[in-house]
């Protein structure tokens, strides 16, 4: 039984993740072991792994969120007088220019008080021009004291109360044929509309239950999405720093679709709000997208990726190179075993965002913490270290590829195995005899 005499809790960061490998390792080597017999560990030949030596460079950032469409602008359609809705007058679901009808409503009340609000101005009008004159003729009379001063206010009050009366049938005449102009209901702006939500003989009432239709104009359209606190933080921290730099004008915006198919539309960052919403603890944002061929639509999720920004004097590694470990992620690094022969070092990193290498999407990874220049980092054959301190048979990339090529083309190898070698040909079976 393999004892610890030291608490994995009282060791550094570093040390720990080591010994809780090499605990858990040697635990299930101990078992395999005992049936081997004394041929242990100590026989096992250099595990043969291929590294890469840590070196700043500059990547580009990109930073994706689930984001959903809405309308550039979306607005109800509604009734704004009450009526009884004669005739639909658009197809659901189609595309409409502004001004477009779209409802009529039964218009006769509203066009016999519109002609009677008229008739109330025309009375109006003859009452104003009949004290008009009035008062013109009296004008002369009481400048030569002819008439008597309260006959005079009288055709005086006459005259300012008949242009009253005549300036009131105006506006009831005007309020009236708006009343009637609303029994025709057009659209405000150009977009798609919905469907109708009230048909042919129901009514509108203006007051309460008064939504006829939605629409919404989808070209351009807006994408909302959210950005969590860490994140926004951490992005205003490393672009006051220098260690994150966005390209003149601010992000890029792309879309892909929930499946992660890419699309065709590049939009611009139109909005990020100053506050945290008070549910979710995130910000909202809003990117801007042309849409004149309708891929996108409102309601449809996509995903929304920020990209554009680049950061300098970045460590990245292969993701394949990270390691899940007891008390975090790790990597393999080509240390110094007690010997002074390379032997496999795990080092605890902390990783950041994922990174495009060689033309690859998202095949390597930032370490934030953990890594310095020079460190040679294993980033395969990681499978073939069975515990913290194995000897290895470092390689860079290119003497891999080298041995490997040169393997393949000795004798005996892959490409070069005599015919004698080859596995002989099963013969076909007889058919049996009748």
């Amino acid at each position: 039984m393999i004892s610890t005499p030291v608490s994995v809790r009282a060791l550094g960061p570093q040390t720990a993740v080591a010994a809780a490998i090499a605990v858990t390792l040697m635990l299930a080597l101990s078992a395999c072991d005992r049936g081997a017999g004394a041929a242990g560990m100590s026989g096992m030949p250099p595990a043969a792994v291929t590294y890469q030596t840590v070196a700043p460079q500059e990547v580009s950032v990109e930073q994706e969120y689930v984001a959903q469409a809405n309308g550039s602008r979306e607005v109800e359609i509604r009734a704004r007088v009450n009526g009884i809705i004669e005739k639909r007058l658009y197809a659901e679901g189609s595309f409409v220019k502004a001004g477009t009808p779209l409802f009529r409503l039964d218009a006769a009340t509203y066009a016999a008080a519109a002609a009677q609000a008229e008739a109330t101005l025309d009375s109006a009008d003859a009452n104003l021009k009949q004290a008009e004159r009035e008062y013109n003729r009296l004008k002369p009379l009481i400048d030569a004291k002819a008439i008597s001063q309260k006959e005079w206010d009288s055709a005086a009050s006459a005259f300012d109360v008949a242009r009253a009366q005549q300036k009131q049938a105006q506006a009831q005449l005007t309020s009236a044929r708006v009343d009637l102009g609303y029994t025709n209901i057009v659209a405000p702006i150009s977009g798609s509309i919905g469907r109708a939500l009230k048909m042919e003989g129901s009514l509108a009432n203006a007051a309460s239950d008064s939504l006829l239709a939605t629409m919404a104009q989808t070209d351009p359209i807006h994408v909302n999405f959210s950005i969590t606190e860490n994140e926004r933080n951490s992005a205003q921290a490393e672009l006051a720093s220098g260690a994150l730099k966005l390209p003149p004008g601010g992000y890029v915006v792309r879309l892909k679709t929930s499946e992660g198919q890419a699309l065709k539309p590049v939009g611009k960052l139109n909005f990020t709000d100053y506050k945290a919403d008070a549910n979710t603890g995130t910000y909202a944002a809003r990117a801007e997208f042309p849409n004149a061929d309708g891929v996108l639509t409102p309601g449809q999720f996509v995903r929304v990726v920020l990209t554009g920004a680049r950061r300098p004097g970045a460590i990245v590694v292969p993701q394949r190179a990270v390691l899940d470990g007891p008390t975090g992620k790790y990597v393999y690094l080509v240390g110094k075993g007690q010997d002074g022969k390379p032997a496999a070092e795990p080092r605890p990193v902390v990783p950041g965002e994922w990174v495009s290498l060689e033309g690859k999407e998202h095949n390597g990874w930032v370490i934030r913490d953990g890594l310095k220049v020079g460190d040679q980092v294993v980033i395969d054959g990681m499978a073939r270290i069975f515990f913290p301190g194995q000897s290895l048979h470092p390689m860079t990339a290119a003497e891999a590829e080298a041995a490997a090529k040169a393997a393949a083309q000795a004798p005996g190898g892959p490409a070069g195995k005599p015919e004698a070698e080859k596995p002989a040909e099963k013969p076909a079976d007889k058919p049996a005899a009748k």
